[in-house]
């Protein structure tokens, strides 16, 4: 396709998440529940990018992320940069980062942890960000990556 150019509209105000890689473009989208929203949506995957080769882009009209959902992203997408958009314009820019802490995101890969049990919040502490190492602060179990589940 030489010569022609793919445009997305536009959002008035909004979320656009940007150099996620494409692998895990999907997995932002989950995160966001964005399946059957109201707002407007926009998703693109394997798109031209310099530094990732091919990334993944999302862009969600008329919603601003909370923290959690930003650190739930910078789990799955540690490149990825936030944009937010008020009318028509970028009036901040950021990128994600893996906080030092993880509360009530994600389970835990022990199933005798108490929080498997009881009604206990999770809570786990990062011990590497690259790669994503994380330890239990209640069982000591130490999860990679890949082993990461959503609550």
């Amino acid at each position: 396709m030489t010569g022609k150019t793919l445009k997305i509209s536009a959002i008035m105000d909004g979320t656009v998440i940007d150099h996620i890689s494409a692998a895990n473009t999907f997995r932002v989208a989950e995160i966001l529940n964005i399946k059957g929203s109201a707002n407007v949506v926009t998703v693109g995957m394997n798109l031209e990018s310099k530094s990732l080769g091919k990334k993944g882009l999302i862009k969600i009209g008329g919603r601003f992320l909370t923290k959690q959902e930003v650190d739930t992203i910078a789990l799955f997408a540690p490149e990825a940069s936030i944009n937010i958009i008020k009318n028509f314009e970028v009036t901040k820019k950021f990128r994600v980062e893996v906080p030092d802490t993880i509360n009530g995101i994600i389970k835990c890969a022990n199933p005798n942890c108490i929080t498997n049990a009881e009604r206990t919040k999770t809570n786990f502490h990062v011990l590497d960000k690259n790669p994503l190492k994380i330890k239990c602060h209640y069982c000591e179990r130490v999860i990679g990556k890949e082993n990461i589940e959503l609550i």
